[in-house]
């Protein structure tokens, strides 16, 4: 993981000490503003706000912010279904729920990811009706 990461930094021209506001990370990780608050709002990034407000993204938001990107095109699914399957990881009440789930569903195991999983296939399988 830590050469994916390395890549992203290497695509996106991110070094260390890197802060910017929001357009000008936007405009290097090839999304929107306001593509980035609503990843900041789902909790997948926290920039920084400096003294007038705005919003200052180091090279950790920035990484976040391109790294979720490449999980939600590489699995098919939306912000939302991201910062769910990180709330999953570190939340021990919903990661029971999603596992007693999982047994109630017959699922060998049910993990955050499966629900990425069962995005990805849905998207083929409408792809392929469409065609």
């Amino acid at each position: 993981m830590a050469i994916e990461i390395e890549r992203l930094a290497l695509r996106h021209g991110i070094r260390p000490g890197t802060s910017e506001v929001v357009g000008a990370a936007a405009a290097r990780l090839g999304t929107t503003p306001r593509m980035l608050r609503y990843r900041e709002a789902l909790g997948l990034l926290a920039p920084r706000r400096g003294a007038n407000r705005y919003r200052s993204y180091d090279e950790r938001d920035l990484l976040a912010a391109a790294f979720a990107e490449e999980i939600e095109r590489r699995h098919g699914v939306t912000p939302a279904a991201v910062a769910f399957a990180l709330r999953a990881l570190s939340d021990s009440e919903v990661a029971g729920e999603l596992h007693a789930l999982g047994r109630l569903a017959r699922r060998k195991e049910a993990s955050p990811v499966a629900a990425l999983d069962f995005e990805t296939r849905k998207a083929q399988r409408l792809l392929r009706l469409a065609s």
